[in-house]
């Protein structure tokens, strides 16, 4: 998968030289740092298989500020098997498990609070829709998982309660669909409007 710029953000492939920021970017840090390097360097691998083979990007991606390089997070895409029917939404045997393409984020604890995610998740919907041709995306996550759920809101995403409570990842799911991401809703557009064109300058006489 090739990299993708936003106005701020490169999104890349991880490499084992994002250990020390990587290891903060779970629920909590990592304490075995051949864990760490392990995750990374399948990432790594994956980025070049994938290509060689022509297959879907399933892993996560490095999430990294244009200005300083540093990494902020990280960002991919994942195979989510659920029982889907259970969402209204959604549609589908509520006793059957089914695959979506699922939309996955997390940012340092240092760096929350700027749209690092939104701004990233975005770019990985527009690159999902145009380049890979997908017709929905999906993000899960709990009820009472606020931040992400206002991450799903900014992205456009429908948001539908599953009226199980378990498993409690599929509390909560966002829904997007390709030809509602078209036409995104203004607070949310793809791509800055264009500016306006400068106005006319009268003539001078010599």
């Amino acid at each position: 998968m090739r990299d993708l710029e936003t106005r701020r953000l490169l999104i890349r492939a991880f490499t084992t030289g994002d250990l020390r920021a990587f290891r903060h970017l779970g629920p909590a840090p990592a304490a075995d740092d051949a864990v760490a390097i392990e995750h990374l360097t399948y990432c790594e691998i994956a980025n070049r298989v994938t290509d060689r083979l022509q297959q879907p990007p399933l892993f996560d991606r490095a999430i990294t500020l244009k200005a300083d390089g540093r990494l902020l997070g990280s960002v991919g895409f994942v195979p989510c098997i659920a029982p889907f029917g259970l969402i209204p939404g959604i549609g589908g045997k509520a006793t059957k498990n089914q695959l979506e393409l699922g939309l996955y984020w997390a940012t340092h604890p240092d760096e929350r609070g700027h749209g690092y995610a939104s701004e990233a998740a975005r770019a990985m919907i527009d690159y999902a829709f145009e380049s890979l041709g997908i017709d929905r995306i999906v993000a899960v996550t709990e009820h009472t998982n606020g931040a992400s759920i206002a991450v799903m809101r900014s992205l456009g995403m429908r948001i539908e309660r599953n009226p199980q409570s378990e498993p409690a990842w599929l509390q909560t799911v966002g829904v997007l669909d390709a030809r509602s991401w078209s036409t995104p809703p203004k607070s949310n557009p793809k791509t800055p409007p264009p500016a306006p064109p400068p106005p006319d300058r009268p003539s001078q006489r010599g």
